[in-house]
């Protein structure tokens, strides 16, 4: 058995609008905490039904690409059979069916082994409602050397960015 899982919890301020949130450099600051020269597994999870966890490229446009593609498929409009909150929002909880809430990514020697313009980030989806986020219950995933990460998306007037062990 390996050591002890360990558990950060980021807090994420996703603000008003359609997000995604780089997440890598927080990822590898936590293995250089809790990994260092091992090999594993990193557990990224978000706790929230209107988030998901996305491996994608960053910063060329790829991220703002995915929410158009996300809006494409999952049009903020009344077709919605979840109809709480404002007009569309049913469609924020379709979206960890397409973006799951969780990623599992290999580390090799304490470094997450991603390809070269591959990030790990938080995507959300809801505009409204942020208040609920902060009701999200934690939740716990085991991995082969005890890393654990979690994202969680906080209202903006109530979280600061940052993390805490």
């Amino acid at each position: 058995m390996p050591d002890s899982f360990t558990t950060t919890v980021l807090n994420i301020t996703t603000g008003t609008a359609e997000s995604v949130t780089d997440l890598t450099r927080a990822c590898e600051e936590f293995l250089t905490r809790t990994a260092p020269g091992r090999d594993g597994l990193l557990n990224v999870f978000v706790p929230h039904a209107t988030a998901g966890i996305a491996v994608l490229e960053t910063g060329a446009g790829s991220d703002d690409d995915l929410l158009a593609s996300l809006h494409h498929l999952l049009p903020a409009d009344d077709r919605w059979q979840h109809r709480h909150g404002s007009p569309g929002h049913g469609r924020d909880h379709v979206l960890p069916a397409l973006v799951p809430p969780h990623a599992t990514l290999p580390v090799i020697g304490g470094r997450l082994e991603l390809g070269t313009w591959q990030s790990v980030c938080l995507v959300e989806s809801r505009v409204t409602n942020l208040d609920n986020c902060g009701a999200c219950a934690e939740r716990s995933m085991a991995d082969p050397f005890g890393a654990v990460q979690y994202a969680r998306c906080l209202p903006e007037a109530v979280a600061s960015q940052g993390s805490s062990s």
